[in-house]
């Protein structure tokens, strides 16, 4: 495939794969059964400040990556357009979908939110355009400070959970089905996002030399640095 087309049709699957994310955070506010630890911190500072979901979310990002400075991260562009994608489809999202009037309703929009969070968190991820502002956030603690992940992941996440709900941001059922299922919802799903024609983590390599008329093999190779689901927002 031409170099140039890959490139496009990565930057459409990014796009998309951020869409769906702003849409997939969208979902879980509407259902009112708790949201993931940052959407937590962004509700609880829109009783802070008189913006809009979206443009916290934004707002916030921006702020983040100014951390990245002392952290000694790079962002690529994905970084950026993670920063400023997510909100306003987010907001979009807020203004299509109410909050449904049964308990039954907000469970199955619950499921449903999360299962576009893992769809969307593998999409993006598998354009491999760079790391989303809050999981570069516990990267950079990991390499500046000799944290391991799960560590800068940790006080990172309840630090920001316990924020947020102190200012008033939505904790329930929702946030701990969060914080155990995207993980392994996601798993399963990085690998079809890999085998596309134009994924990054398939590389021309040459046919061997007893071999001359074959052609290349397409084989997997790492997978780019990239962290889960800014499930942040």
């Amino acid at each position: 495939m031409p170099r140039s087309l890959a490139l496009s049709l990565r930057s459409v699957q990014l796009l998309v794969g951020l869409f769906l994310y702003g849409a997939s955070v969208a979902l879980q506010v509407r259902a009112v059964l708790g949201v993931s630890s940052w959407t937590v911190l962004t509700q609880g500072l829109e009783h802070v400040v008189p913006w809009s979901f979206g443009v916290i979310t934004v707002v916030s990002s921006l702020v983040i990556l100014l951390l990245w400075i002392p952290l000694r991260q790079r962002p690529g562009i994905g970084t950026l357009l993670n920063a400023l994608a997510i909100g306003p489809a987010a907001d979009l999202v807020l203004w299509l979908v109410p909050t449904p009037g049964t308990l039954v309703g907000r469970v199955l929009l619950l499921a449903a939110s999360l299962a576009l969070l893992a769809v969307a968190t593998a999409c993006y991820i598998g354009a491999g355009f760079g790391t989303g502002a809050r999981d570069g956030l516990m990267v950079g603690l990991h390499e500046r400070f000799g944290w391991p992940v799960w560590a800068a992941r940790t006080v990172v996440e309840v630090t920001v959970v316990v924020g947020g709900w102190l200012l008033g941001g939505d904790v329930g059922i929702g946030t701990v089905v969060a914080a155990f299922a995207i993980g392994p919802m996601v798993q399963p799903l990085m690998p079809v996002f890999r085998r596309f024609p134009w994924s990054p983590v398939l590389e021309a390599r040459p046919a061997p030399a007893t071999l001359p008329t074959a052609p290349d093999t397409l084989v997997a190779g790492p997978l780019p640095a990239e962290s889960a689901p800014d499930v942040s927002r």
